[in-house]
C-alpha cells in the first residue's frame, strides 16, 4: 500500500480517538443572549444556563481573543505551514470551546440575525462581541479565503471529523443544491426584522418574529448534550450523513457560508494545492470531499480550507525537516508513484 493510503489511515484513526475525547467534555450551559429576544415559536426555548454570566466581561473578551487567534492560526496552518494534520487538531479545539462549551452560541452564523435585526431595530441592542463575531470571519475570508470554515467553525470541525468514506455527490447535483443557502439565508434576514400574516377568508396564518438559524440549527442540541427529540435527531442524521457526504450542512445550506463563498473569490490569498508549479494530475480533485477541486485548482468559492488536497499532491514529501519538493524532471514518476 502507497505512503498516501498509509496516511489516510492514520488520520481517519487519529479524527476517531481525538473526536471521542472530545465528546467526554461535559457541555457546559453558558448562552449569551441579547434582549429583547424575537419569538421562538412554540418549539424552540430559550434554556437556562447553569451558571449566570459574570458582571465582568472577561468571558466575551475570550471568546473574541479565541476566535481570532483561531483565525490566525487557521491561516499560517493552511497556508504557510500547510498542515492537514494542524487544521485537525485546530478544528478539536475549536469544537470543544465554541462548541461544546460555549454551547455553540456565539457564532457568526446565528449572529446574522442578530446584526440585521440590529440595524432595522433601534430597540434591539447587541453587544460588540456579536458584531467582531459577525465581521471578523469576513474579514479574514477577503485576506485568506475560507479559513473558518477550514479550522474554526464548531460546526464544520464536527463534520469534517466524521466524514470517514467520502463519496462524490454529482456536480450538478452540487451546483442546485448550492443555491440553498442564499434561499435560506434571505428566510432567516425576512424573519428575523419581520413576521408574516396570512388571511384569506377563515382561514389565517401568524409567524412571528423568530430566529430560523437559531431555531434549527442541527448541532446545536449535540453541543448542549440536550434538547427536543427532532432537533436531536436533525443533528444525529446530518451527523450520519456527514460519515459519507463531504459537510452537507456547510455546503447546502450554512448561510454564513454562503457570504464567505463570495468574499473568498476576491480574496488576497487563497488555498493553492502545490507548493510551487502544478502537475494537473488530478491527484487533488480525486482526494477532495467537497466537489471543490475544479480544472485541478481550488476553487475559491466552495474550497473549506480543509488542507485535505496537500497530502495527496505528488509535490509534496514529508520528511523529518518539513516539506521537500520533488524535481520538475520527475513528473511522470511523481504522478504514477502517487497513484501507487
Amino acid at each position: 500500500m502507497h505512503n498516501s493510503h498509509f496516511r489516510f489511515f492514520n488520520s481517519r484513526h487519529l479524527r476517531w480517538i481525538l473526536l471521542f475525547l472530545v465528546l467526554l467534555v461535559p457541555g457546559i450551559l453558558f448562552a449569551q443572549y441579547q434582549l429583547p429576544p424575537p419569538d421562538f415559536g412554540d418549539s424552540y426555548t430559550l434554556p437556562t444556563p447553569t451558571h449566570p454570566e459574570p458582571r465582568s466581561s472577561w468571558v466575551r473578551i475570550l471568546d473574541i481573543v479565541m476566535l481570532a487567534s483561531g483565525l490566525g492560526l487557521a491561516a499560517w496552518l493552511i497556508l504557510r505551514r500547510r498542515s492537514r494534520k494542524g487544521v485537525i487538531f485546530l478544528s478539536i479545539g475549536a469544537m470543544a470551546y465554541f462548541g461544546f462549551y460555549r454551547n455553540g452560541c456565539i457564532c457568526p452564523i446565528g449572529a446574522i440575525q442578530n446584526v440585521t435585526l440590529s440595524l432595522l431595530d433601534p430597540h434591539y441592542i447587541v453587544s460588540i462581541g456579536v458584531i467582531v463575531f459577525f465581521f471578523l470571519p469576513l474579514f479574514a475570508a477577503l485576506l485568506f479565503g475560507r479559513i473558518f470554515c477550514g479550522g474554526v467553525c464548531p460546526l464544520g470541525a464536527i463534520q469534517d471529523l466524521v466524514l470517514l468514506w467520502p463519496k462524490k455527490v454529482p456536480q450538478k447535483l452540487d451546483r442546485i443544491l448550492g443555491w440553498l443557502p442564499y434561499i435560506y439565508l434571505a428566510a432567516a434576514v425576512f424573519f428575523a426584522i419581520r413576521g408574516v400574516h396570512i388571511q384569506t377568508g377563515s382561514m389565517e396564518i401568524e409567524i412571528g418574529r423568530r430566529f430560523l438559524i437559531c431555531e434549527w440549527d442541527p448541532f446545536v442540541g449535540l453541543f448542549r448534550i440536550t434538547g427536543s427529540f427532532h432537533m436531536l435527531a436533525i443533528g444525529a442524521v446530518f451527523i450520519l450523513g456527514g460519515m459519507f457526504i463531504g459537510r452537507p450542512y456547510c455546503r447546502w445550506l450554512c448561510p454564513y457560508g454562503g457570504i464567505l463563498a463570495i468574499l473568498s473569490r476576491f480574496a488576497w490569498k487563497n488555498v493553492q494545492i502545490t507548493p510551487d508549479k502544478e502537475l494537473d494530475c488530478g491527484l487533488c480533485a480525486e482526494a477532495c470531499p467537497y466537489g471543490a477541486i475544479k480544472n485541478n485548482r481550488a476553487d475559491r468559492g466552495s474550497c473549506l480550507a480543509c488542507a485535505r488536497c496537500y497530502d495527496s499532491c505528488p509535490r509534496h514529501l514529508k520528511s523529518g525537516t518539513g516539506l521537500v519538493t520533488i524535481t520538475e524532471g520527475s513528473r511522470g514518476d511523481e504522478i504514477g508513484a502517487a497513484r501507487g
